[in-house]
This record gives C-alpha cells, structure tokens and sequence, in this order.
C-alpha cells in the first residue's frame, strides 16, 4: 500500500463545547496519512495517476471554515470520511490536535484510522 502524508497542517476555527470556544478560533493541527488508490503514479510519473496534495489541503480548509464541531472526535471523522469518498482513499489516518489549550500540554487531540470496504459503503476500524 502507497501512502502520502501530510504533517503539521495547521489552521484557525472555531470547535468546541464551551461557550467561548464557539467565538473564538483556536489553533489546531492536523496530520493525515492517506492510502492511494493505486501505485500507477510511481511508474507513470504522472500528476493525473497522484493524489493532489493542494487539494487535500484546501477541502480540509473548507471543512474548517464551513462547519463548526464541539469535538475533535467528529472534526476527525468529517475529515476521514471525506477523504475516503471525495479521494478514493482505501485507508486514512486522521491525528487533530488543539494547541495550547491547557496550561503544560502543548497539543491534545484523538488520532482515528478508518476503512474503505470494496462495496462503497464505511467501515470503522
């Protein structure tokens, strides 16, 4: 299996359960390892056979801007299912951290890894 990653993508949104964490962006980062479909872009050496990284990387800034969650739970979820659908990933793995959140940690967050069965339909891991 080919997988591409993707660390240290970091952004401002708005998550959480508390009152002002739905006012106030916070600093999270995210780190994807995602399974590729094939492995024709190693032979071909061609863009059209790879998975776009910038593309990767602007649907997670949209999902972030149009959308809020109370938990880093079902942020990572989102993210994982829609790279599974929108990129034909057959395996992905989804770490999102908040930063500096509580005083002496410096990042706390869930890492899920989730499936793609051959029929179409989600399996969680």
């Amino acid at each position: 299996m080919d997988i591409i990653f993707l660390h240290d993508f970091k952004a401002k949104t708005l998550i959480g359960i508390y009152p002002w964490e739905r006012k106030v962006p916070q600093t999270i980062q995210v780190d994807l390892e995602i399974a590729l479909p094939s492995s024709n872009a190693c032979k071909s050496d061609r863009i059209e056979d790879a998975l776009d990284y910038a593309l990767v990387t602007k649907r997670i800034s949209e999902i972030l801007a149009e959308k809020h969650f109370s938990l880093l739970e079902a942020l990572a979820e989102h993210i994982a299912q829609t790279i599974l659908k929108e990129f034909k990933s057959p395996w992905v793995k989804v770490s999102v951290a908040k930063l500096g959140i509580i005083r002496g940690v410096k990042k706390l967050g869930v890492c899920i890894e989730r499936r793609s069965d051959t029929s179409g339909s989600q399996l969680t891991l």
